[in-house]
């Protein structure tokens, strides 16, 4: 890995934590909180793999003690709660948003980078997010959902056009991810 890569990382896991810094609004076990855009952006702005790092990064930063989640969390308590499968999520959202952004790098463009976002950082987290908080609360799958999923939907559709449209403006004055290369048999 480069030291510009290792950078990358370093910066994106640092966004993170910064959106941190904004008030989590609590709704029941899981709260809301802004660091969910910054999951988005470090897979739609650097890609699969350095976007699973900066994520994965920021959790390690977290589990070591550091009080960087919005609720002001840190160390170990937070993947053993009802929060742990939303925060395992987060990395695997990041690469999934990053892959397919890698997928159509010569095609993105807001409406695709909002599907991207939707699909990993809506999708996969709540279907790992909301299984973990039934198993650790021990609630019905309906309250789990209504609880884990629901109260989220329309801000977190709201952060997948955001980092879709920060994610385009990246793509055209500073491009982070390489141009994908054609192999000698593709055409």
């Amino acid at each position: 890995m480069k030291t510009r890569d290792l950078a990358y990382v370093a910066l994106f896991a640092a966004v993170i934590a910064a959106l941190g810094t904004l008030p989590a609004i609590t709704v029941g076990p899981v709260p809301i909180t802004a660091q969910t855009l910054g999951v988005m952006l470090a897979g739609s702005v650097l890609g699969a793999r350095r976007g699973f790092l900066a994520v994965l990064l920021f959790l390690v930063l977290v589990a070591v003690g550091l009080p960087l989640l919005a609720s002001g969390a840190g160390g170990l308590a937070p993947f053993a709660g009802p929060t742990a499968g939303y925060l395992v999520s987060w990395p695997v959202a990041a690469f999934v948003i990053g892959w397919l952004t890698e997928r159509s790098w010569d095609r993105y463009d807001v409406l695709r980078g909002t599907l991207f976002n939707v699909v990993g950082g809506i999708v996969v987290v709540y279907a790992i997010g909301v299984p973990v908080l039934k198993a650790v609360t021990g609630v019905e799958w309906g309250p789990a959902f209504w609880t884990g999923a629901a109260p989220f939907v329309l801000g977190d559709l709201f952060k997948a056009v955001v980092a879709a449209a920060i994610a385009d403006v990246v793509r055209r004055s500073y491009p982070v991810i390489d141009r994908p290369r054609r192999t000698a048999g593709s055409r």
